[in-house]
């Protein structure tokens, strides 16, 4: 049908792996280089969720638990499925020595509940919402200070000490009223490329308004996919009576080509975010947000001026039918790029054993912006690699299916800069403006070795209802 497949890496390991055979007949392309998939124009066989599941639990309630969905209405065209959402999670930290060394239990905590449905095979709808209360770790704790928002998840507020409360939501209508056009209006967030990370766009930051237009040729050879977002900062205006003003907010359009050419698919990608607020006001609306040209933003602007541009390219090559290597180039002038190259090998030694190798780097200053409301980033989180820029990072991960269990291991090993005084910028930092600003004795350089051993047991495909135990 015409809905988004999820954002989830147990959900797209499964597509990965379909979408990485070569495909020698040219009837069976699939575009994968911007995501989320629309469920018509993906391979979901054998994928979590889509799978039939021929297991029998012999009364309602396992039914519902093990196998189903909580609620499902179906009268013809229609289909409806409803389902609770939760997330409960305990942490233990074994060697804190800070400050806070005496709170050494985390908690997460989330209820809320999902909706999706197909109203005939052309128009289908989602959406989700839940409500959070956490206790995280020190590093996580003081990153949200920081910046005001839990990454990836909400903007937060206090609750409980040191506990926050914050709430998140997404959904959208699709619509495809040809098998070559498909329309979407809703609050989500997109990825664009085949990494683990994205130098281009990825969904790091909060989910953000936007409308979509994807096109498909006749032949599937290539795909066109262009959106509008409205995008926020966390500064507020300085003007209404309300409790809480309006945040700043900016527009972005994102432009992806991508073109099949069997083994190989190159994907041509621009971003660009236009100003719409500055000191005298709400600016007038741009004409050339509605230009649907991949380049002509940066011959008419520049990369910095009053719209802040990155032009760019994603590439897939398929070597075999189990292995494919990957990369990226974004660019946002001469001095400012960043780029990324890996390899994904699926089924080594026999079925469900997958390995991801990737390195990413980015320049110092790359997607900052001389005023830095215009950088390239969403409420405060940059929308491309979660680190900003001045970053070189490795990541190896394993993943390992054995029926409903699921074993990942996962290594990041990263360098970044961090500036010694708020006074100096050497630029990894988003939020502040793209002016060069040393000291005597360079950036603080670090460096981060993170491993993350995680073991699940899968109780509903359908749900995607888990039972976890992690190691960091």
């Amino acid at each position: 049908q015409q809905n988004n497949v999820p954002l989830e890496r147990d959900i797209y390991l499964d597509l990965d792996r379909n979408h990485a055979r070569i495909d020698t007949t040219g009837t069976r392309r699939v575009h994968t280089g911007m995501r989320p998939y629309i469920e018509s124009r993906a391979d979901l066989t054998h994928v979590m969720g889509y799978r039939p599941d021929s297991s029998r639990h012999y009364y309602w309630a396992t039914e519902k638990l093990f196998k189903e969905h909580l609620f499902i209405v179906k009268d013809g065209d229609v289909h409806l499925t409803i389902d609770p959402v939760f997330h409960f999670e305990l942490g233990q930290d074994f060697n804190d020595p800070t400050e806070f060394s005496d709170t050494t239990r985390f908690y997460h905590n989330a209820r809320g509940v999902s909706v999706r449905g197909d109203l005939g095979p052309r128009f289908s709808f989602e959406t989700t919402f839940y409500e959070n209360q956490a206790i995280y770790p020190q590093y996580l704790y003081l990153y949200s200070q920081r910046t005001g928002v839990v990454p990836g998840q909400g903007r937060i507020k206090g609750f409980k000490n040191r506990a926050y409360d914050f709430s998140w939501a997404q959904g959208n209508v699709s619509w495809s009223p040809a098998t070559w056009l498909n329309v979407q209006f809703g609050h989500g967030r997109h990825f664009v490329g085949n990494g683990y990370r994205s130098m281009l766009l990825s969904d790091n930051a909060l989910n953000y308004p936007y409308l979509k237009f994807s096109l498909l040729s006749r032949n599937g050879r290539w795909q066109y996919t262009t959106f509008h977002a409205k995008l926020n900062e966390l500064e507020r205006l300085p003007t209404g009576e309300a409790a809480e003003s309006l945040f700043y907010w900016k527009r972005m359009r994102v432009h992806h080509l991508s073109v099949d050419l069997g083994r190989v698919q190159l994907g041509l990608f621009e971003s660009t975010i236009f100003r719409n607020i500055d000191s005298a006001g709400v600016r007038p609306f741009e004409p050339m947000e509605l230009n649907p040209v991949i380049g002509l933003n940066r011959v008419v602007n520049g990369s910095d001026g009053d719209w802040t541009n990155i032009l760019g390219a994603d590439l897939k090559w398929k070597v075999t039918d189990r292995l494919f290597v990957y990369g990226q180039i974004a660019i946002q002038d001469a001095d400012r790029q960043a780029w990324q190259g890996g390899l994904r090998l699926f089924d080594l030694f026999g079925r469900d054993l997958h390995v991801q190798v990737e390195y990413n780097h980015a320049d110092p200053f790359m997607y900052q912006a001389r005023p830095a409301v215009m950088a390239h980033h969403h409420h405060g989180q940059p929308l491309a690699h979660p680190m900003g820029g001045y970053v070189d990072e490795a990541v190896v991960i394993v993943d390992h299916r054995v029926d409903r269990f699921l074993f990942r291991a996962k290594v990041n090993l990263a360098t970044y800069h961090v500036d010694g005084a708020d006074s100096l910028n050497y630029g990894s930092d988003l939020l502040k403006p793209y002016v060069p600003e040393p000291g005597p004795d360079g950036p603080v350089v670090r460096q981060l070795t993170f491993l993350d051993l995680s073991a699940s047991w899968l109780m509903n495909q359908m749900t995607n209802m888990q039972v976890q135990l992690g190691w960091r």
